[in-house]
């Protein structure tokens, strides 16, 4: 029964949000690395997503049913009950922002992750997701939050910095989640999900697509005007980015598009992790002012 409780929190989701978040949080200190902080803030942040993400659980069973992919989720199955799982995911919640609020980065880092969790839960899990193809462009929002609370807590202010990590994120998240519901078009259709491929067709979403990686890759080049990033970090950015762009105007089946956007899902891990990687060391050989 742990494991089922463990998989309520969705831990993959939670591992890829530590990556951005560790790398914001390191670029925060701009040389001023503090390991107590850093811990109680990724804990503390680690247990918000949780919460988030049981929440996500309990809303969408019945979307759940209906996916292929997910309908042997404890909670369609009956393994675990409704109301234990709105318990478990309070208790979670409640824990993590108690840890940001009091050792984890203060105020402000308890704040965006009250935010984070309140556009998640809320504006995207019980709307956004099931009525407008926007659904998207609101959940990154929540998505982009984990690097901006890790700079806040590590630097204790909301500045340029944060704000363009912010933008930069909400930006990545786009091609990335419509790539996804590319290559698993058939379990959207299934649930009725009202994502932009299915409701436009695979031409305006690789439009889209194609905009918004461009959008990405000129947003993460101004992030050394603004923070402790600096060559490292834009060497890779200016290399990552356009070779997603490329990845995104590569010659693509309309009947069969599944290979070509799983290969743009799989390297947008790959980018989002490299640049969290530079991001992090960049910020920690910054010499303090």
């Amino acid at each position: 029964m742990f494991r089922q409780y463990l998989l309520l929190t969705k831990p993959g989701i939670i591992a890829g949000n530590l990556v951005s978040f560790v790398g914001g949080f390191l670029l925060g200190t701009a040389g001023h690395a503090s390991l107590a902080t850093l811990l109680a803030a990724a804990a503390g942040v680690a247990l918000v997503i949780a919460s988030g993400c049981v929440f996500n659980n309990y809303i969408d069973r019945d979307i759940d049913a209906a996916m292929t992919r997910t309908r042997q989720r404890s909670l369609v199955t009956g393994l675990i009950a409704p109301r234990h799982a709105l318990l478990y995911g309070t208790l979670l919640g409640l824990a993590g922002l108690l840890l940001l609020g009091t050792q984890g980065g203060g105020t402000l880092a308890a704040l965006l992750g009250l935010l984070g969790f309140a556009v998640y839960v809320g504006a995207y899990s019980l709307y956004g997701k099931r009525n407008t193809v926007h659904g998207t462009l609101i959940g990154s929002l929540s998505g982009a939050m984990p690097p901006v609370i890790g700079y806040c807590a590590a630097s204790g202010c909301f500045d340029m910095g944060a704000l363009m990590l912010l933008l930069m994120f909400c930006l990545w998240q786009m091609p990335h989640s419509y790539a996804i519901a590319i290559f698993r078009a058939q379990d959207y259709r299934a649930a009725r999900i009202p994502v932009l491929p299915l409701q436009y067709g695979l031409a305006s979403a690789r439009s889209q697509i194609i905009g918004y990686t461009a959008a990405f890759a000129a947003c993460s080049l101004m992030l050394p005007l603004f923070s402790a990033a600096s060559w490292l970090y834009l060497v890779t950015a200016l290399a990552g980015g356009l070779y997603w762009l490329r990845l995104t105007l590569a010659p693509c089946d309309p009947g069969n598009p599944g290979p070509w956007a799983r290969k743009l899902f799989l390297f947008s891990i790959l980018l989002v992790v490299l640049l969290s990687l530079t991001m992090g060391i960049d910020g920690l050989l910054h010499t303090p002012d």
